[in-house]
């Protein structure tokens, strides 16, 4: 059994990168290890001992780009967790499990009519779950929406943490669109932290042809093995030439011009005009990539189509159990996808993140 600690050790985000309006300055974002108390655990709460965080594009987002988190720093970043629970509800004690990055209240109409990874009043670690965040030692969180890991398959504890975010993500995109044996499946950014695993639950969920679209070619040649039947890069081309080159593929490999479903997991700008100009006629467009950019589309062309754009976000607790099982079984292969790297190489990791996307996701292991 763990040893129930005294402080959570943690490494807090003290203040984010700010641009003063006027002037431009920028002021660097401060990390700051600390320790923080142990918090008395109500009823229905846990204390985890974290084996693993994973870094994504969203922590990157709340400490370089300005997106605001609802609890206010200073608070600990990370939301994609797995550990052993230490203290709390004995049914849990001494339980492997997977967080799930956002945890709904359960009592809101959202959730009783099955859209609680929206829900208003989600706790989200590193977000609104207080100060407690990813990036530490431990975590209290409330047990109802935990997933145990029965049997990790080889796999280490600290890997599976992916599973509480670029893998679940997908599949709620997934459950969003709809998607069913026989579909035609586009993944805009299919290379990235989300991508990777966007075009395997495409796949594993029946996908008849997936294609990929990305902007690395390393990245895109391994897609080919994970998912995608055929990749497009759209490196160094307009928008107009990636759907061209799609449309010609199309038209030599005969398939249809209609009820494409196309997910933009990438939050960019050039992503997002990519797949507005690919939705076409019956076809649906889900949103699951985080960004800030703002795009120009006539949004007409949805009547004249009679298409969706629907946007997703999350994933319901009550997924998770499904997910680990696709990736236990190896329909959702983890392993090639994931670097761990100690959590004292915060500070360098985020720098190196924000700069090039990782090849891997990069998974912080405390070393505290």
């Amino acid at each position: 059994m763990a040893e129930i600690p005294d402080k959570i050790q943690t490494w807090q985000m003290v203040q984010p990168t700010s641009r003063d309006k006027e002037t431009g300055a920028v002021t660097p974002g401060k990390l700051e290890k600390t320790e923080i108390p142990v918090p008395e655990l109500k009823p229905g709460e846990v204390l985890v001992e974290i084996a693993g965080c994973g870094v994504c594009h969203t922590d990157l987002g709340y400490f370089y780009d300005g997106v605001p988190t609802v609890s206010k720093p200073p608070l600990t970043l990370g939301h994609e967790i797995a550990g052993t629970v230490v203290a709390g509800d004995e049914s849990w004690i001494g339980k492997e499990v997977i967080i799930p990055a956002v945890m709904p209240c359960r009592q809101c109409m959202l959730c009783k009519t099955g859209r609680g990874n929206r829900c208003l009043n989600q706790k989200m670690p590193g977000n609104s779950l207080g100060l407690y965040g990813g990036f530490s030692s431990h975590i209290p969180v409330p047990s109802i929406d935990l997933c145990e890991v029965k049997d990790k398959g080889g796999i280490p504890l600290s890997h599976l943490a992916v599973v509480a975010d670029a893998a679940t993500t997908p599949y709620q995109a997934a459950v969003r669109a709809d998607l069913n044996p026989g579909d035609n499946v586009v993944i805009i950014g299919i290379t990235g932290g989300v991508g990777q695993y966007m075009g395997q639950v495409a796949k594993a969920l029946g996908a008849k042809t997936v294609i990929g679209i990305a902007r690395n070619p390393e990245k895109l040649k391994r897609a080919l093995s994970y998912g995608a039947d055929f990749v497009i890069s759209s490196a160094d081309k307009e928008v107009r030439d990636v759907v061209k080159e799609f449309r010609g593929l199309s038209k030599e490999k005969g398939w249809p011009n209609y009820g494409w479903k196309i997910f933009e997991v990438t939050g960019a700008k050039a992503g997002q005009e990519i797949a507005l100009s690919m939705l076409g006629f019956t076809g649906k467009l889900l949103v699951l990539g985080f960004g800030l950019g703002k795009t120009e589309y006539a949004i007409g062309r949805l009547m004249a189509f009679d298409a969706e754009i629907i946007g997703t976000w999350g994933c319901l607790p009550e997924y998770y159990p499904i997910v680990l099982d696709m990736v236990l079984n190896k329909s959702i292969d983890i392993e090639p996808f994931v670097e761990t790297r100690p959590m004292s190489t915060i500070a360098e990791t985020f720098d190196e993140a924000h700069k090039v996307p990782p090849f891997k996701r990069i998974v912080l292991e405390p070393d505290f």
